[in-house]
């Protein structure tokens, strides 16, 4: 869902008389619009200036969570009847590139990227960003402590927020959802884990919140890491807890991704008294993500030819990944899916460069792809007896809720858990935000972080299963 933009070329429009210093006034500086996707526009920031004779520049995408990407290759032509130039992004592959014109303080014309296109246009006017109303703000009512563990050689850093009160409190540890995340989960300006750990402390419960391991000031795993690693830091932060006399008992919270790894080690560790799971997997790896890009596709309207295309590609895709194989022996069929499903995109042959096959093909292999497309959470789930709160929103196209939750309580059902509470919340995106679609382009322009009944579910439940 993201648009990778790699290579960017402007052309900006100028009268003829304009001097090349003119010229420089007038390219340099701050430039702020959009490129008009279909349903989705996308907000883009770009900054130019000249050092030492040089042309230098970034681009912020904020809705890709793209910041600061270097512009390079400048290219001015002042000859022409209206002078042009042209950059690209440093490093990227595709050759996503902006033509244009400048008309007073505005640039307008033609974006593409590969056989795509699509008007953009440009101006010196800053556009606001969708505010973030539930961000905490101070003054806080709970104290707030930066704290540190190891996990092995892995050393973690997080946020632990207590009640002011007299303990001890119940805890919970946070768990984010999958790739990178900073310990407030940040997505798209949204800071979801800070509204919960902020919601939940007022309430007389602590929370720990904590960088992934190689993001924020986490230090990074040796090897590229899977959920089972992952599974081994929450580990550590549970023994980091137990041990802090102000805590009565450890709980998990886990969101997406986190919800896997929160019944792993609920189904090893007696430490760990209860769990929730938001939006979390019930079925194996490869079911989950099937079902995620079937659910996207009808969304975006995909032909039944162009869809049914499309999964199959990504059945064989899935078959190869998870056999035995070394990553040397998958690579070359990895690469000729990878050019199927660029063509079946749309893009012709002749647009598809050699890095760009390979970043598809590198992301394919990744080991912690390939560890997650044969995980099945039903023998974790199947060792749990203690209480377990599950949720999903019914908007979800990532982990649809038909197949996952229903897939969690029949599970824990036939495990003979008696204390499991399930919620399938109608309106609710991914992230929990009331949204129209579910579709990750939401995500950014919805104000709204976490919808205020998951919170208040959230609250409500831990304090009946701690007190």
């Amino acid at each position: 869902m993201k648009y990778n933009i790699h290579i960017i070329f402007i052309l900006l429009v100028f009268f003829p008389s304009i001097s090349l210093s003119q010229v420089e006034n007038h390219v340099g500086g701050h430039w702020e619009g959009t490129i008009e996707i279909p349903n989705q526009p996308l907000n883009i920031k770009i900054g130019l200036s000249k050092k030492d004779g040089s042309w230098t520049g970034t681009i912020d995408i904020p809705a890709q969570g793209a910041t600061g990407l270097s512009l390079t290759d400048f290219h001015i032509d002042e000859t022409k009847e209206m002078p042009t130039i042209k950059f690209s992004i440093n490093g990227v592959p595709g050759n996503p590139t902006f033509d244009g014109q400048l008309q007073e303080q505005t640039i307008k014309g033609k974006f593409t990227q590969a056989s795509f296109t699509f008007d953009f246009h440009l101006s010196r006017k800053k556009f606001t960003p969708p505010s973030r109303p539930q961000e905490p703000k101070p003054p806080f009512p709970y104290n707030i402590e930066e704290v540190e563990y190891k996990n092995g050689i892995v050393n973690l850093a997080g946020t632990l927020t207590l009640p002011n009160d007299d303990g001890p409190f119940p805890a919970v540890l946070l768990i984010t959802g999958s790739g990178l995340q900073d310990r407030d989960e940040t997505i798209f300006g949204h800071k979801p884990f800070w509204v919960i750990a902020d919601y939940l402390t007022r309430a007389g419960i602590v929370v720990l919140r904590v960088d992934d391991p190689g993001f924020g000031k986490s230090t990074p795993h040796p090897k590229s890491p899977t959920t089972a690693d992952f599974a081994t830091d929450v580990e550590a932060g549970v023994a980091f807890l137990k041990k802090d006399e102000r805590i009565a008992s450890v709980g998990l919270i886990g969101h997406s991704e986190g919800g896997a790894i929160a019944s792993i080690v609920a189904s090893r560790n007696d430490d760990v008294k209860f769990i929730v799971l938001l939006a979390a997997p019930g079925v194996v790896g490869s079911e989950l993500l099937r079902k995620q890009n079937e659910r996207i596709f009808d969304a975006m309207g995909f032909e039944d030819e162009r869809k049914i295309a499309s999964l199959s590609l990504l059945d064989n895709l899935f078959t190869i990944l998870s056999s035995d194989e070394s990553d040397e022996k998958l690579h070359p069929q990895v690469s000729i899916i990878a050019r199927k499903q660029f063509e079946l995109n749309g893009i012709h042959p002749d647009k598809v460069d050699e890095s760009m096959i390979q970043a598809s093909v590198k992301q394919a292999l990744n080991p912690w792809m390939r560890y997650f497309l044969t995980f099945n959470p039903k023998p974790y789930l199947q060792k749990i007896n203690i209480p377990v709160l599950a949720l999903n929103g019914e908007l979800d196209v990532q982990v649809d809720t038909e197949q996952n939750i229903n897939a969690i309580a029949k599970t824990l059902e036939q495990s003979g858990n008696q204390n499991v509470t399930i919620h399938r919340l109608q309106g609710l995106n991914h992230l929990f935000q009331t949204a129209k679609t579910g579709l990750v382009d939401e995500y950014a322009v919805i104000e709204e972080t976490i919808s205020p009944e998951v919170l208040k579910i959230i609250k409500d439940w831990i304090l009946s299963v701690t007190q």
